[in-house]
């Protein structure tokens, strides 16, 4: 394999290292910077895969052989070089390691929302500038543009494929060197470049999260890869009593309602996982609304946040409809949310993200949540004139 340029291009032309999965985004994202006159170059990161796989055969879906392969056809085709690094031992430590401790503290993170912050757009990123890259670009269905000199990260124009949810980590300095070329498609669009320029990626399918589970099973991951079997423990109602057991808190998430082996009248769900008690709390349907919650490591886009609370659309998980709210900027990165009706589904370790419209304002990890009935909700605070 030839090195990878660490030089300036000479041709005057601005260049752009391509994360490449193999997949039809971002090899659109390539042929269309191609056609626009950059200097490309095709990069793909080989991501850690559960041992015993070989080290030729990698089960990380984001990296397996047929990915590594597709991707190298498409530069192929697009004439473009295409080169592997290996980001193992990296996504390893900052993004499995994450997922394993997160569960173990009674959260429900988000991998993706980590891999962009810590991975993509820090260490690829990185990566990208010291060979001589003006820009970073991926297959992201999101939109950059700038407004009084700020840049803005909006929503893509495919409502149903946009992607500024797990992006919301992103700052100004990344939006300046960064490039989402499908943003202004829809996947209709995407799959049609691609079948116009003749790419073999056409009609390949969705990729999947959770990228290095072998089989989709994060519960048979945790109790292989973190530190022992989880413990069971009580499954209380809100007033405390004990309606049996669970089987480790890792295994159970908010609003769930079957596979809790529970006799019960009326049908119960998980309002919450006690990880100080290695309780889990249930309740009625009616208990799951949430009308609050505080959100902590909160990113501003705009590179600070309002100086006073702010009406905004708020999503509580990547599919999620937004609710109206109330953002309250709060010390220490943190941030109240107080919605204008309950939402249901708020889970500790997933993103609460903020828009304005198509606009995305950043967001944070969810925290606290008020539930009725096992923490008492904060009143909504009221928008203060400009």
């Amino acid at each position: 394999m030839n090195a990878i340029p660490n030089t300036r291009p000479t041709n005057g032309r601005p260049r752009v290292v391509v994360a490449m999965s193999g997949g039809v985004d971002s090899s659109v994202a390539a042929a269309l910077l191609v056609d626009q006159g950059y200097d490309v170059i095709g990069l793909m990161m080989r991501l850690w895969s559960e041992p015993g796989s070989g080290p030729m055969t990698p089960t990380n879906r984001c990296c397996t052989l047929d990915q590594m392969n597709d991707a190298r056809r498409v530069a192929d085709i697009l004439g473009i070089p295409f080169y592997v690094i290996d980001v193992r031992d990296h996504f390893r430590r900052s993004i499995v390691q994450f997922f394993i401790d997160e569960h173990a503290a009674g959260r429900t993170p988000n991998p993706c929302v980590e891999c962009n912050r810590q991975i993509r757009f820090t260490y690829l990123l990185e990566r990208a500038m010291a060979l001589g890259a003006d820009y970073l670009a991926t297959g992201h269905y999101a939109r950059i543009d700038q407004s009084d000199g700020v840049y803005r990260l909006r929503q893509g124009l495919d409502a149903n494929k946009d992607q500024s949810y797990v992006l919301h980590v992103l700052q100004q300095s990344h939006l300046a060197r960064v490039l989402f070329p499908v943003g202004e498609l829809t996947k209709t669009e995407v799959r049609a470049v691609a079948q116009a320029r003749g790419l073999t990626v056409a009609a390949k399918q969705e990729s999947q999260d959770l990228c290095f589970l072998n089989d989709g099973d994060y519960r048979r991951f945790l109790r292989e890869h973190g530190d022992g079997p989880p413990p069971p423990g009580p499954i209380l109602d809100a007033a405390g009593r004990e309606l049996g057991r669970h089987e480790g808190l890792p295994f159970y998430t908010i609003g769930q309602r079957k596979g809790l082996g529970l006799a019960t009248p009326e049908p119960l769900f998980v309002l919450h996982k006690d990880a100080a008690h290695n309780a889990l709390i249930v309740g009625p349907r009616e208990a799951l609304g949430a009308p609050a919650l505080t959100a902590h490591h909160v990113n501003w886009i705009a590179g600070g946040p309002p100086a006073q609370p702010i009406p905004a659309q708020v999503k509580i998980r990547y599919k999620a409809t937004p609710t109206a709210a109330i953002v309250t900027p709060l010390p220490n990165g943190e941030a109240h949310v107080a919605f204008a009706t309950p939402v249901v589904g708020a889970t500790p370790g997933q993103a609460a993200v903020f828009y304005d419209g198509d606009v995305c304002l950043g967001g944070g990890t969810i925290g606290a949540v008020a539930t009725p009935g096992v923490g008492e909700a904060q009143p909504m605070p009221e928008v203060m004139p400009a």
